[in-house]
């Protein structure tokens, strides 16, 4: 089959090849085929080097497709169920996902530094983007990296649930929890940033600024759901025509940068909620000093995934798109194939593109 291989951190191009093949399915995986992909940031994040993973690489991890195989002891999935890849699979058994954090789990991930399911060039072993690897025709996932969806969903929107949305409407819904009538800031307007903003939105905010120093995403973020926009420079007049100054209710950065952070927190009320939700660097140190941390009392939040119990929210956001709540549609900016993927790469370090979206031949 097809697939795309990074072999070493900071490569410039992928090896798009159709040798590679798959190990065999264990008792409990599932094998799906994909049916579409998205090229999303921490895709870039892993092959910059950010994001460490295992080499060489199938990259990929927000994806959705069809089971055609099942393990010997998987009984909650069969061949043709439509499913969307869950990067982030909980073993459903320790103290975190009985405790309610199942995005926390880190069995399958710990796993998947060492357990690569791709082969090529004659047995060489590959492993997959958060044990996933969705750039290619079809992969092999634990089952709990598999959560069935309504076959009338559409494969673009499926893979957009698959991270994008899930990682952005569930920082506000699920993090945040933000309240009907409330104030709220973004800051990053890519896709996830988007998707916080449409979280925003469906849960009743009545003023949503996004921060972007690319004013071509403006008209978008308005589209779906922010009442302003402006770029970083705008900021302070933003910030004091609309709250007077004195910030708000929330602030959610989605870049992954210690400035942006500060942004974000510099935008939010006393007694507001940051909610850091970009994945940024190990080294990139966060600087607030202790006396704002208590005085201003202001709460600093992460949200991983959205906080997100993928069992329930996956197909709840997908409902919430086929009721014309969610607009996953606009959020695609191209249509590619496979072969495409070293100039989506190209195109999304420029910063210019949203959500592309590989539809498998």
């Amino acid at each position: 089959m097809r697939a795309a291989l990074l072999h070493a951190v900071g490569d410039d191009k992928l090896d798009i090849r159709d040798d590679v093949t798959l190990t065999p399915v264990g008792p409990t995986d599932v094998r799906v085929r994909i049916r579409a992909t998205g090229v999303c940031q921490s895709d870039l994040s892993a092959v910059s080097g950010v994001l460490p993973q295992p080499m060489p690489l199938v990259l990929g991890h927000e994806g959705a497709g069809e089971v055609v195989e099942v393990g010997d002891h998987v009984t909650s999935l069969q061949p043709g169920d439509h499913v969307i890849i869950n990067w982030r699979p909980a073993c459903q058994e320790c103290d975190l996902c009985l405790g309610g954090q199942p995005y926390l789990c880190l069995k399958y991930i710990i796993e998947s530094f060492s357990k690569g399911n791709f082969r090529f060039g004659g047995g060489e072993t590959a492993y997959g983007l958060a044990g996933c690897g969705t750039w290619a025709e079809e992969i092999v996932v634990p089952w709990q990296g598999a959560i069935r969806v309504d076959a009338d969903v559409p494969w673009e929107a499926a893979a957009l649930i698959g991270c994008g949305i899930t990682t952005g409407v569930g920082a506000a819904v699920n993090t945040a929890r933000v309240r009907p009538g409330s104030t709220v800031a973004v800051v990053g307007c890519g896709g996830v940033g988007l998707s916080v903003i449409q979280g925003a939105r469906v849960s009743g905010a009545r003023l949503i600024l996004a921060v972007d120093p690319l004013a071509s995403k403006h008209e978008l973020a308005k589209k779906v759901g922010a009442t302003h926009a402006v770029t970083p420079d705008q900021v302070p007049d933003a910030l004091n025509e609309l709250t007077g100054g004195s910030g708000f209710d929330y602030g959610f950065e989605v870049v992954g940068k210690s400035a942006t952070i500060q942004s974000a927190w510099q935008l939010t009320r006393q007694g507001g909620d940051c909610i850091v939700v970009g994945a940024g660097a190990m080294d990139d140190m966060v600087s607030i000093s202790a006396f704002s941390l208590l005085f201003e009392g202001k709460n600093l939040l992460s949200s991983l995934y959205g906080e997100a119990d993928v069992r329930h929210d996956f197909p709840y956001f997908a409902n919430l798109y086929k009721a014309g709540k969610l607009d996953l549609d606009s959020m695609i900016s191209a249509r590619i194939k496979l072969t495409d993927l070293n100039d989506a790469v190209a195109a999304l370090k420029g910063g210019e593109a949203l959500r592309q979206i590989v539809i498998m031949d």
